[in-house]
């Protein structure tokens, strides 16, 4: 009876020894059932992620078809620019409307609907005759684009377990890295083909990952928090029991959630009242605002698309040679990035989010100091473009380790339920704009400063964000959804209440 009042109150140790010593099936059954729960949910979590290796795919691409795209259809530079970054720029209606969408059909139709709209486009790409084409085909695929990049780490965190969120919730961006590491693979596959030939191929094959998606409906359920706010509530109760461990979790996450969502229905939120209260926010959704959106500006503000997509550009100013070598090279830039993801999947979940933010801002910094100097001073030797690879792979290999998958996992997971689908499609508007802006700028301003210039800005940048990290960051390692809301809630609690006794005092 001890054992068992052990389990009854969560005590792993006692759970454990139960387990090794206990023929009980019942014992058993709870051992499996736990391991079959993580299993499920990594599933879900890699189908949801699908749409990640579409966006990847395409910055990866895009940095070598370019140069094929501008020997067959003699597009200009301004053009370029505008090719590779209206993508971005489009994709935020994809994220605006994301929000709305997926409260209304749900998480999973959401991942589907962005799934064929990118299909569409990158099918037009691929046989487009023409730069007004292919720019058709590039907003097809930047509106599917900016649903998926929106609604896929929102849709993980809310199936996720707390102890596993942050890891789970990083795919998306680990299948961003593969998506980049597959276009440049691409690049330098079909690079040997004629120009005309080459960039179609190197397009039409992202319309690959997005077939997957029709296999993935199959498997991944709808998330529990979308199903409680529709009332579906034995629904919600079936997808819990299957991504957690024990009855007693399902029961106790249901009725967090079954909380925060009476709270939402309580007060009416529809959807203008969830945007006026994201467009006059109280104190401690400010605070959200800020943390979400901020860290979600500086992932892309720092230039880490103006180094994916224009590498060979970089490298070129370093010395580099011939389109084989310059893709080749890209190829390296690609595989530091994959791996360095992998290593972020690890940790986040142990040491904590801004353990690892520290790391990411304060290594690109100075990595991006690095390349600054190198493009400036050391010209087209040996040195010199073995010191750009370094820098560049350092780069990307600090962004990937942190701030870029931990920005979606933080914006994805401290917004309250009743503001978390608008609120992120907020932040990921953020993210493409800047994307946009940078990726739609950087010839021209590299043009005007060099491109050593460009990225010393870069490097400033990246230093202001460690800043950022420090103040406005929270850490929520290990914390339920519902405890992140309420950690907002208590901290301007207790600064009003500080300030309140300040004032006494001064009395």
């Amino acid at each position: 009876m001890g054992l068992v009042g052990g389990e009854e109150n969560g005590n792993a140790d006692s759970v454990s020894e139960i387990r090794l010593v206990s023929n009980d099936n019942k014992y058993e059954r709870v051992d499996d059932k736990s391991h079959d729960s993580k299993k499920f949910v990594f599933v879900c979590a890699i189908f949801a992620s699908l749409n990640s290796v579409l966006l990847g795919y395409d910055v990866g691409v895009m940095s070598g078809a370019i140069i094929f795209i501008q020997e067959d259809l003699k597009i200009s530079e301004v053009q370029e620019e505008v090719l590779v970054g209206i993508l971005s720029i489009v994709s935020l209606l994809g994220s605006l409307a994301g929000g709305k969408t997926s409260d209304a059909i749900g998480r999973k139709w959401t991942i589907a609907f962005a799934a064929i709209v990118f299909q569409a486009g990158a099918a037009i790409m691929s046989i487009a005759p023409s730069f007004g084409i292919l720019i058709i085909g590039r907003l097809f695929a930047g509106v599917g684009i900016g649903f998926g990049v929106m609604i896929a780490p929102v849709y993980i965190s809310e199936i996720s377990p707390a102890v596993a969120r942050g890891s789970l919730t990083s795919f998306p961006e680990i299948f961003v890295n593969l998506g980049i590491l597959l276009g440049y693979i691409s690049n330098y596959a079909f690079s040997g083909l004629s120009p005309h030939i080459s960039w179609r191929l190197m397009l039409g094959v992202g319309i690959l990952p997005s077939v997957f998606m029709g296999f993935a409906l199959f498997v991944i359920p709808e998330s529990p928090r979308w199903l409680v706010m529709q009332n579906r509530i034995e629904e919600a109760r079936s997808v819990l029991s299957k991504t957690n461990g024990s009855e007693k979790e399902v029961e106790e996450r249901l009725k967090d959630i079954q909380l925060a969502a009476g709270m939402a229905v309580a007060e009416n939120y529809e959807g203008k009242a969830v945007w006026r209260e994201i467009l006059k926010p109280s104190p401690p959704v400010r605070r959200m605002l800020i943390a979400g959106c901020g860290i979600q500006c500086f992932q892309q503000i720092t230039g880490i698309d103006a180094t994916v997509y224009y590498s060979p550009t970089i490298f070129k100013e370093a010395g580099i040679e011939g389109n084989t070598q310059l893709l080749a090279a890209t190829v390296a830039v690609g595989f530091t990035k994959t791996l360095f993801i992998l290593v972020a999947i690890f940790l986040i979940d142990k040491v904590g989010r801004k353990p690892l933010l520290y790391v990411s801002t304060i290594g690109m910094t100075a990595c991006l100091f690095g390349l600054c100097l190198t493009l400036a001073l050391l010209g087209d030797g040996q040195l010199g473009i073995a010191l750009a690879i370094l820098a560049v792979c350092g780069n990307v290999a600090f962004f990937s380790v942190g701030i870029g998958p931990v920005c979606w996992v933080v914006s994805s997971e401290i917004f309250p339920l009743r503001l978390r689908a608008q609120a992120s499609a907020l932040g990921a508007v953020g993210s493409r704009v800047s994307s946009g802006v940078v990726a739609m700028s950087f010839l021209s301003v590299s043009r005007a400063i060099t491109v050593a210039g460009t990225f010393f800005i870069f490097s400033v940048i990246s230093a202001v964000s460690v800043a950022f990290v420090h103040k406005c960051v929270p850490e929520t390692k290990g914390k339920s959804l519902e405890q992140i809301e309420m950690m907002f809630q208590n901290e301007w609690q207790g600064e009003v209440e500080m300030e309140d006794a300040e004032r006494l005092v001064q009395r």
